[in-house]
């Protein structure tokens, strides 16, 4: 059965020299523990399965946007104690997406968007430091988890490991998702100090103080439908903008 022609790692030469492929996508995920239940490759799967469901919409609507494998680590500065969490540094990142841009640039393409499935990369540094180098290659972010307002979906609306993830999990790949009677609560510790509990100060959070079970948010309420409905609202949004994107000029992005 030949594979689907926007997804590269399952397509070939034959057709991908003969497709003229508008937009290219990469996925970019993260390897770390997401409570008890759910897989290190949470962020990974979910990244792969969004960018594959949102190139497939858009093909539908005429675009050809054509998605690169997934980078599956992410920034995980802060969970080092925690087994087999691995971590990329920024600056190895920046490193990485520098050396797909130049291929791309380097082969004609004109449209790159990162689709960020993990909070911990912060792509716009990266984008901001790149898109002088490949001024050519026009380059664009979606953080694909806020895109919806998770209260809509969601009675716990936790971040990690959490109701929303596992809803995701049990929708796209439940054979990985161990029975919720497994899981964590999910519940955190807070910083003492009132500026970081409010977030209008920052400083890095060592996840083993934060939680004791890897997971923030409650998982216990997900179900199979709810991650249905997310997903699609989210990939329908993600189909939407790439159509636009692949149609757009990249010379001319700016009203007159």
């Amino acid at each position: 059965m030949p594979g689907r022609p926007y997804i590269l790692k399952e397509t070939n030469w034959k057709t991908v020299r003969s497709t003229d492929y508008d937009v290219v996508v990469l996925p970019w995920g993260a390897i770390e523990a997401h409570n008890r239940h759910l897989p290190y490759g949470t962020d990974v799967i979910q990244s792969e399965w969004i960018a594959a469901e949102a190139a497939r919409l858009a093909w539908e609507k005429g675009a050809k946007p054509v998605v690169l494998p997934a980078v599956p680590f992410g920034v995980n500065t802060g969970q080092f104690k925690v087994t087999l969490d691995i971590n990329m540094h920024p600056s190895t990142q920046l490193a990485v997406l520098r050396d797909v841009a130049e291929s791309l640039s380097g082969q004609g393409f004109r449209k790159l968007l990162v689709l960020n499935g993990h909070g911990g990369n912060e792509f716009k540094p990266a984008l901001r430091e790149l898109q002088p180098k490949f001024p050519r290659l026009v380059m664009a972010l979606i953080n694909w988890y806020g895109l919806e307002a998770l209260e809509k979906y969601f009675e716990d609306t936790g971040e990690h490991g959490s109701e929303m993830e596992t809803s995701n999990l049990l929708a796209v790949a439940p054979g990985l998702v161990l029975p919720l009677a497994d899981a964590g609560t999910g519940k955190t510790r807070p910083f003492r100090l009132r500026a970081l509990r409010e977030g209008w100060a920052w400083s890095l959070r060592d996840w083993p103080s934060v939680t004791d079970d890897t997971g923030i948010g409650n998982p216990a309420l997900a179900t199979e439908e709810k991650g249905k409905k997310y997903l699609q609202a989210v990939t329908e949004k993600i189909a939407s903008f790439l159509a636009d994107f692949a149609e757009a000029d990249p010379d001319r992005l700016y009203e007159p």
